[in-house]
């Protein structure tokens, strides 16, 4: 069942409603998405509306504080490893998706002093017992690459990039990237990686880039052309696409900024949107240094909603007062630093201190700001901070209009690279599966090539913070546009780059995909971009008010900051995928769409328009015949006009099922 096409043992045309959901639950599964460790056996994120446990944030610094001593780093007491979910998993501690029957639940419950554990100190509370026990039985999430022992034998990279000297060309590799990767690849013994073909390229691009694959029409307009440089000018033309470009890259900005349409605060005013700023921004390319002083030091009121954060109501953890969220949130985003820990106590996963968040958060206070330790008052003032004085730091005798302008400088100076780098790492994960840092939002941690991050974030800089021309010179490398590694096992001890890795296309890019094949947008966007030239074809996903089903396929609800989503299939996937009934209305809507556009053409040119504007292929001669019992035909010479819309749309189901129509390749 690992096929990506179709064949006619899939299923049979008139029984496929009857094994909906079953074969709706393989089609998501299927070989092609690289799955998050393991499945859950239980999905608790449908059970009673559950939030997912954070590991990073709620479960490591628990481990790395209380269980540390004993079972971190070198010490394995026990047979007992916490440095990575492999030596956790080898110490048979755990029963994934039962935290019932897991012996470490047992012993941090147990009231027996001789089988507690931790043994020293005090036990651990019962509410982080229940969040250990709602972690196992979710799966056990642990970030891929993540390790609890943070340290691991190096320090952080210089604040100042590093000169790269690029390795000399040779008769294949030209790119600057290219010669770096070469360079990596030759100490590791690894042949590069061959190039995809056309189709492949076009639909990768379309999805990465503008966030749908190419038209029938940019297909054979693509493969027509004979010009070597053609892909470079695809690029091009994709990135100069302002309205398609900004539509796709509001998703991400949106996720990182935790700006929405709807959600909390937007209503009673304890939260403000930035829609239109962040719109207008990508529309017209904003350089990103520009971009980031506008959001931590608004010159209009138009982007200061991420700067102000959340103003959650009724009683509110210290470490979750505005100004705090405010060090959180600029120090993840902008630096890809974890200071969530830091806003509580002193971190137990990286060198920040209490006194470094509460630094941050009085930045942005309008008054003195008392520093709180696990929300207890310490009659310490906080004063203004900046994380890395040796570039400057806050002047705490001005306003905070002006603290603000302080602290948006010292992010974006040109010797600040920790800020370059971390956009870069952000961009080059989007576009090839994992970051050069793992995981994005510690880069602290060692990057796979340090020459090749320090080159980008150089080159960015270089280039005046142009986001485009950045991703313009990732994607007209030989390395992007190679075959992906199918190799890559999720939580391999030491990860070891051969190349992109297969990504499971977004919420919004299914949806898109299908919306413009069909023509079962949305009427209305629940955000109208305020760009008087804007064109747009359908109304795009980015634009809607998350439904159950998007959030079911990954969207997510935005009041934290949302740096990567899961890669994990989920059973709530398979349910909205199968039976859902999101899904199964914009098929039956698209199905009469459809045969009422090609009424008059033959069905074989209706299968070749779907085939192409979902997987960007024309189908096999095996899915021919999968595709006449299904629409119960005898000959591809009948008229769209006589198929019926049920057995149509059955196929649209069947074709968005595949995982090579959910997976970028």
């Amino acid at each position: 069942m690992g096929m990506r096409t179709l064949s006619s043992s899939c299923l049979v045309a008139r029984q496929i409603h009857r094994f909906v959901f079953l074969l709706g639950a393989i089609g998501v599964s299927l070989g092609g998405v690289r799955q998050a460790w393991a499945e859950p056996a239980t999905d608790s994120s449908s059970r009673g509306g559950e939030t997912r446990v954070d590991f990073v944030h709620e479960i490591a610094p628990v481990i790395q504080k209380r269980c540390g001593e004993c079972h971190v780093g070198q010490r394995s007491e026990g047979g007992l490893s916490f440095n990575t979910r492999q030596s956790v998993l080898k110490a048979e501690v755990i029963v994934v998706g039962r935290p019932e029957e897991s012996e470490l639940v047992r012993r941090i419950s147990s009231n027996d002093p001789d089988e507690r554990m931790p043994p020293n100190g005090p036990p651990l509370d019962r509410e982080t017992i229940e969040k250990i026990k709602l972690w196992i039985a979710q799966g056990a999430a642990w970030e891929e690459g993540y390790t609890l022992n943070p340290q691991g034998g190096h320090t952080e990279p210089p604040l100042q990039l590093a000169d790269v000297t690029i390795p000399p060309a040779d008769q294949e590799l030209t790119h600057p990237i290219d010669r770096l990767v070469r360079e990596y690849f030759r100490a590791h013994n690894i042949a590069f990686p061959a190039v995809v073909d056309d189709q492949t390229f076009l639909r990768r691009a379309g999805f990465d880039l503008v966030g749908l694959p190419p038209t029938p029409e940019e297909v054979a307009e693509f493969l027509a052309n004979s010009a070597p440089d053609k892909r470079d000018r695809w690029i091009r033309r994709l990135l100069d696409g302002r309205t398609a470009y900004a539509d796709h890259w509001m998703s991400f900005w949106n996720d990182l900024l935790r700006n929405d349409y709807t959600g909390t605060g937007y209503i009673d005013g304890g939260r403000k949107q930035i829609s239109g700023w962040l719109y207008t921004a990508l529309y017209h390319n904003m350089p990103y240094d520009e971009f980031v002083r506008e959001l931590v030091a608004p010159s209009s009121p138009e982007s200061e909603g991420f700067m102000r954060g959340i103003k959650w109501r009724g009683n509110v953890n210290a470490s979750q007062r505005v100004e705090l969220q405010f060090a959180q949130t600029t120090s993840q985003v902008f630096l890809g630093i974890n200071m969530k820990c830091a806003s509580c106590h002193d971190s137990f996963i990286d060198r920040w201190k209490l006194t470094d968040a509460y630094g941050l958060a009085a930045i942005v206070a309008e008054e003195p700001l008392e520093i709180h330790r696990c929300d207890k008052p310490t009659g310490q003032r906080a004063e203004p901070h900046f994380l890395y004085p040796e570039l400057g730091d806050i002047d705490p005798n001005q306003p905070p209009k002006e603290r603000l302008k302080q602290y948006a400088r010292l992010l974006t100076v040109a010797d600040n690279g920790r800020t370059s780098r971390t956009i870069v790492n952000r961009i080059w994960h989007r576009l090839m599966g994992r970051g050069l840092v793992h995981p994005v939002d510690m880069m602290s941690q060692p990057a796979w090539s340090p020459e090749l991050l320090d080159y980008l974030a150089r080159y960015l800089v270089d280039h005046k913070w142009d986001l485009k021309e950045l991703i313009y010179h990732i994607c007209t490398s030989r390395i992007y546009q190679a075959v992906c590694d199918e190799s890559a096992m999720p939580g391999e001890e030491k990860y070891v780059f051969r190349g992109p890795l297969p990504r499971r296309i977004t919420a919004e890019q299914f949806c898109d995909t299908v919306w413009r094949l069909t023509g079962s947008s949305p009427a209305k966007p629940a955000f109208n971009p305020p760009v008087p030239e804007r064109k747009a074809d359908f109304v795009r996903a980015s634009l809607t008010v998350a439904d159950a089903f998007q959030m079911a396929l990954g969207r997510p609800q935005r009041d934290v900051v949302v740096s990567t989503r899961p890669e994990a299939i989920t059973t709530l996937q398979a349910l909205n995928l199968s039976i859902g009934p999101r899904l199964h209305q914009d098929l039956e809507a698209g199905a009469r769409n459809l045969i009422q556009k090609f009424a008059e053409k033959p069905a074989n040119d209706l299968i070749l328009h779907i085939y192409l504007m979902t997987l960007t292929r024309e189908p096999t001669p095996a899915e021919q015949q999968v595709m006449k019992d299904v629409l119960d035909i005898d000959t591809w010479e009948v008229p769209t006009r006589d198929l019926e819309a049920s057995r149509v749309a059955d196929l649209l189901w069947m074709i968005v099922m595949l995982p090579e129509f959910q997976t970028v390749h």
